[in-house]
């Protein structure tokens, strides 16, 4: 493949990735930080960007992001990929983006509610786009993103240039365990479950550019997430930097939102909002085209479904639920996500040891089970519907609990067994094979 495409895949799979949460979540994590900046961001890089470029990686080498649960029961992959896409998609990723580059790119500057306007009009653009299937990573590599990257870049020079402040000290949380706290609040972020999904996009976008053979593909996509994580950790870097910088602005704020938005009024004055909004706005269009073309690619291939449908039903629930029922589909689709991705993450690690193919079907099953088991733990302690009589014996006894990742260990003490009994076979298969070639 010519560099240049890969670049703009590369480009394209970041501009995907980097939604308004990105961007908003770091300058946050920087304040409270302060002045152990580096270890917490040592730690938040490995998770936020390290797990969706080894999901990414795992995927290029299986040459199919539908491979991943190829060993699974059809029935159980199927609702796999249906409630994966159903979640990130319509039902909680792009109507979440909806809302919020109208809340942080249009409210600001007009009074009144004008939601439905502008959800009607986005998500027009977003399917506009969805339907350049073909010239996705023109539009969005070679256009969207080197434009996005640009404005971001302008906020990081300004919070090197001139910054606001000091870094204070770090708060309670990263002040002993820096490293560990990024950890955590990477591993939150919850982007492997969204390279999961966009696996289908990338890959499809490194076939359509001709690499043909599982070889080419996985090199390909390394290469591709290689410029994925260099643009995400620059841009994590870059944000956490402008909040650690900005102790002098913070005080009253509650979330990365707000000290962003003090920041760029601060250092770019009127015209900062109107960078902010460009920002935000672009970032959340990216995403809603990203995880439109996941879920129509899935279910075309899956299901035979004709993709401009499959598309235009994604978009318009996308903005009725935007407008109508943001907070109860919140409700209900958090758990769900926050289940699914210790499950998306469970099955990646797992395909780096085990074949995914159906001679391991007790082995995915049982680790799916685990993950589910777990991974449910872990979700009603996030939500905070878990008995509290029950979260002090699990802090004690179950690993990683409070990290909201007890499923770990579990899950890796059940990869670790199904390798061993795999050898196991094969090495008395191979035995069984021997001594009937010699009574031969």
């Amino acid at each position: 493949m010519k560099k240049q495409n890969l670049l703009a895949i590369g480009l394209m799979t970041f501009a995907m990735f980097l939604g308004a949460g990105n961007i908003i979540f770091p300058p946050f994590l920087g304040l409270e930080a302060g002045t152990q900046y580096l270890p917490a961001m040592l730690g938040f890089l490995l998770t936020a960007v390290g797990l969706p470029s080894l999901t990414l990686i795992v995927l290029g080498r299986l040459s199919s992001s539908g491979q991943l649960t190829q060993a699974l029961p059809k029935p159980l992959a199927i609702a796999f990929w249906v409630l994966l896409f159903t979640a990130i998609g319509p039902a909680f990723g792009m109507p979440r983006a909806v809302t919020v580059a109208y809340e942080m790119g249009i409210k600001p500057f007009v009074e009144g509610d004008h939601l439905l306007i502008f959800s009607v009009l986005f998500v027009g653009a977003t399917l506009l786009l969805a339907f350049q299937r073909g010239k996705l990573v023109d539009y969005i590599g070679k256009v969207m993103t080197p434009l996005l990257v640009l404005m971001l870049a302008a906020l990081a020079v300004a919070a090197i240039v001139t910054p606001l402040g000091v870094f204070n000290a770090p708060s309670a949380d990263y002040q002993y365990k820096a490293v560990t706290s990024g950890l955590i609040q990477g591993y939150m972020t919850m982007d492997a479950i969204a390279a999961v999904g966009f696996g289908w996009i990338i890959i499809k976008a490194i076939q359509d550019k001709g690499c043909e053979s599982p070889q080419e593909i996985f090199q390909a996509t390394v290469k591709v997430t290689v410029v994925y994580a260099l643009l995400m950790s620059a841009c994590y870097l870059a944000m956490a930097y402008v909040g650690a910088t900005s102790a002098s602005i913070s005080e009253g704020a509650t979330n990365g939102g707000e000290l962003l938005t003090r920041y760029v009024a601060e250092i770019f004055g009127p015209l900062g909002q109107y960078l902010l909004a460009g920002i935000i706005i672009m970032a959340c269009l990216t995403t809603t085209v990203g995880l439109t073309n996941a879920c129509a690619e899935y279910y075309q291939q899956t299901f035979r479904s004709p993709f401009a449908i499959t598309t235009i039903i994604v978009t318009v629930l996308t903005g009725v639920i935007a407008n109508f029922g943001l907070e109860q589909i919140l409700a209900i689709s958090l758990p769900a996500i926050l289940i699914l991705c210790p499950i998306a993450i469970a099955l990646v690690l797992t395909a780096l040891f085990l074949p995914t193919t159906k001679r391991n079907v007790t082995a995915y099953v049982t680790i799916v089970s685990i993950t589910v088991v777990f991974g449910s733990l872990d979700a009603l302690h996030i939500l905070g519907l878990l008995p509290e009589p029950l979260v002090t014996p699990l802090n004690d006894y179950v690993p990683m609990f409070e990290a909201h990742a007890s499923w770990f260990l579990p899950v890796f003490a059940a990869i670790a067994i199904s390798k061993i009994l795999a050898r196991k076979a094969n090495s008395e298969a191979v035995e069984l094979s021997e001594k009937a070639a010699s009574l031969k």
